[in-house]
């Protein structure tokens, strides 16, 4: 009798769901170049979104050094079948090494496509170009992730470092490491910070 009772609760009781699982797609700034590892963005994001009771597990693909060419090389060993969604934060090195827009679009269009192709929703992340490659590569740099996302339907978050500048050129500083090119572990906070609802609305994406 009693294994009887035991097989009807087991019956009876609802499946607890798996945890979403989300890879992080990107470069030094998704690696957590020159912070301790509790400190980088996917630590950091994953915490954010535990407290927030959101069932989900980030996998740091991100490689320093990247560009969108090592990025799209990556893609197929990145999405292993456990992967449900995917955030994409790559450009910051196309931009370092002043490589063409149209190679960065074509390499960010071919990870979009990639995704698509297996059915998951995406969080792209832009980088804004500076101006010291002049205004066409500039512009033509910008409208890369606006147009892609509107593309391929995805979420899009236009600047990864808008939390940090949003107080001004002169408070920058205080959120970088010495290179003047990574977040310190606050600067990091406040991307989170601000990139944590986005993540929650990729997640509310995901079939379950």
């Amino acid at each position: 009798m009693a294994l009887l009772v035991a097989a009807v609760l087991t019956i009876a009781r609802p499946a607890l769901a798996e945890p979403v699982t989300v890879a992080a797609l990107g470069d030094s700034l998704t690696a957590g170049y020159g912070l301790p590892t509790e400190q980088g963005l996917v630590p950091q994001l994953q915490a954010w979104l535990d407290a927030q009771g959101a069932e989900v597990r980030l996998l740091n693909a991100g490689v320093s050094g990247d560009t969108t060419a090592g990025g799209l090389a990556r893609l197929e060993w990145t999405l292993t079948p456990e992967v449900d969604a995917l955030i994409v934060t790559l450009g910051g090195n196309d931009l370092l090494r002043g490589i063409d827009p149209a190679s960065s679009r074509a390499n960010l269009d071919a990870i979009l496509h990639g995704a698509q192709a297996r059915g998951l929703p995406v969080l792209l992340i832009g980088l804004p170009a500076p101006a010291n490659f002049g205004p066409d590569y500039q512009s033509a740099f910008n409208a890369i992730y606006p147009e892609l996302a509107a593309r391929y339907g995805t979420l899009l978050v236009p600047d990864f470092f808008a939390p940090l500048t949003a107080a001004g050129p002169a408070a920058l500083t205080r959120f970088l490491q010495a290179d003047g090119l990574h977040p310190n572990a606050e600067g990091v906070s406040l991307i989170v910070e601000s990139l944590g609802p986005e993540v929650l609305a990729l997640l509310a994406l995901v079939p379950r």
